[in-house]
């Protein structure tokens, strides 16, 4: 983990952000206390076509509707 300033942080983004390409984590401080983190983003696989098939059970159809929902129904 590297640790810069706001102000360097601020003057050199783009080479930060090629080294966090690269696997390393950036800490920005203020007050010597820390506020930012840069991290590489998760890659995250596009969802396919029924993904979550069997994932969902519905226990039991109703027919009839609370008396109060009437408001809602078409």
């Amino acid at each position: 983990m590297i640790a810069v300033s706001l102000e360097e942080a601020q003057a050199r983004l783009s080479e930060l952000i090629e080294q966090v390409q690269e696997g390393e984590e950036i800490l920005i401080p203020r007050q010597g206390q820390p506020v930012a983190r840069l991290l590489a983003g998760a890659r995250i696989p596009p969802r396919q076509p029924g993904f979550a098939v069997g994932k969902l059970t519905i226990l039991a159809e109703e027919d009839e509707h609370p008396e109060d929902f009437q408001d809602y129904m078409p």
